[in-house]
């Protein structure tokens, strides 16, 4: 097990160096210059030039990569172009928000997913597969800022149930300590600070949570439908064992390996394609600020955040790959 930890960290390095080199080839072939839009439109030819020599833009392009990769080997992601904070900062500090958002998502999805899988395998054919797979067939097909703005005219708008916007209503007051809103609330026992909280996050959450739900439930019902068809699962009935134990101890166990993948795939995705997400409902994550990094040319956040996104996400790889021997154990990691 240990061994095969090792290969997976050193699989790592080759794969987040690709990621940069793509990274930063593809914001080399955007327009725009960040001096430019740093000192604005009416700088002056001469200070332009020094922007560019102090952020090392007047370099051949193998120069700036090697310099990037030089500061990368030394855990220095850079600083922001218009904060002149460190970029690692800038991720500690919006990070919780992101995982936070990611994890309610998570919850929601396997939830609901995992069961409409199940009763859809369990009842083949019948209205509520049927409809249950439409509905996972809308959820995967409908744009993700398309239902947002749904649910914030819904729900925001109209109904006035839940905020449009942000972690914490203006005037609540939260002493910030992990910087996990609903951990921090729950921490110093403020009451009115964690209701505020999930209050805000229901939303947001359950946007998110669409797409990897309809995915985890499709797949749920076909590992299940493969799994019940066979001869174990027959026998285990001709036993006279009870369906519910039929269905969850034998079945379900047996078919968790691809469901399993399935939802390490798409917590993944959600960290990194939170960003639609966040920038709708003004959520203050990692994905809102690469949106703004993106917008103002910022070379060290973009190149930072999607350095530390793609190592969460062979992380999460990782994770699942070594789950598979704690579901089933006949399963051996080599």
């Amino acid at each position: 097990m240990l061994a095969y930890i090792a290969r997976r960290f050193l699989i790592l390095i080759p794969t987040l160096l690709g990621v940069s080199v793509i990274v930063f080839l593809l914001l080399q072939l955007t327009p725009g210059d960040p001096a430019e839009l740093l000192l604005g439109e009416r700088a002056t030819k001469a200070s332009l030039e020094q922007m560019r020599e102090h952020l090392g833009l007047n370099k051949p392009i193998h120069v700036q990569y090697a310099m990037f990769l030089k500061r990368l080997m030394k855990g220095d992601l850079g600083e922001t172009i218009w904060t002149r904070q460190k970029v690692w900062i800038e991720v500690k500090q919006r990070f919780p928000a992101t995982i936070e958002l990611s994890v309610a998502a998570l919850l929601i999805s396997c939830f609901f997913g995992v069961i409409l899988g199940i009763v859809s395998a369990t009842k083949q054919y019948s209205l509520f597969d049927y409809v249950s797979m439409l509905g996972a067939l809308a959820g995967v097909s409908m744009p993700i800022f398309w239902l947002a703005l749904v649910f914030m005219l819904i729900f925001s708008l109209n109904l006035g149930w839940l905020p449009m916007s942000g972690r914490l209503s203006v005037g609540v007051e939260l002493e910030t300590i992990t910087r996990f809103y609903v951990i921090d609330a729950l921490i110093t026992g403020n009451g009115e600070a964690l209701k505020d909280v999930l209050w805000h996050l229901i939303m947001p959450a359950a946007t998110l949570s669409t797409i990897p739900m309809a995915i985890v439930a499709r797949m749920t019902r076909s590992a299940m439908l493969e799994v019940l068809r066979q001869d174990y699962i027959k026998t285990a009935k001709a036993k006279g064992l009870s369906n519910m134990r039929v269905i969850f101890k034998h079945g379900l166990r047996n078919a968790l390996i691809p469901v399993v993948t399935t939802i390490g795939l798409q917590f993944g995705v959600m960290l990194g394609g939170a960003i639609l997400t966040e920038t709708i409902f003004a959520w203050p994550g990692v994905g809102k600020w690469m949106y703004d990094a993106v917008m103002q040319r910022d070379y060290m956040v973009i190149q930072g955040g999607v350095l530390f996104i793609a190592t969460l996400f062979v992380l999460i790889n990782l994770c699942v790959d070594v789950l598979y021997a704690v579901i089933n154990p006949r399963i051996s990691v080599r």
